[in-house]
């Protein structure tokens, strides 16, 4: 059996989360910019931080497991 929880997780959270997409923090000229489609590298940072904190939260405080088989 495989756990498919941290993959669905981790991909999901990787789109959702990507700078631009949905929102950048820190904006181009704005603390917040939604639906802007620009990066830049502070942004890119801050998601990445984001990404692995809400990750981490996922995965082990909660214990998402999706099982197939």
């Amino acid at each position: 059996m495989a756990d498919w929880g941290p993959v669905v997780i981790a991909v999901v959270l990787f789109v959702l989360l990507s700078p631009g997409l949905l929102f950048q923090l820190p904006g181009r000229g704005r603390v917040v910019e939604f639906g802007s489609m620009h990066t830049s590298g502070i942004s890119i940072l801050v998601h990445t931080i984001i990404f692995f904190g809400l990750l981490t939260i996922f995965l082990i405080a909660v214990g998402v497991h999706i099982y197939t088989g």
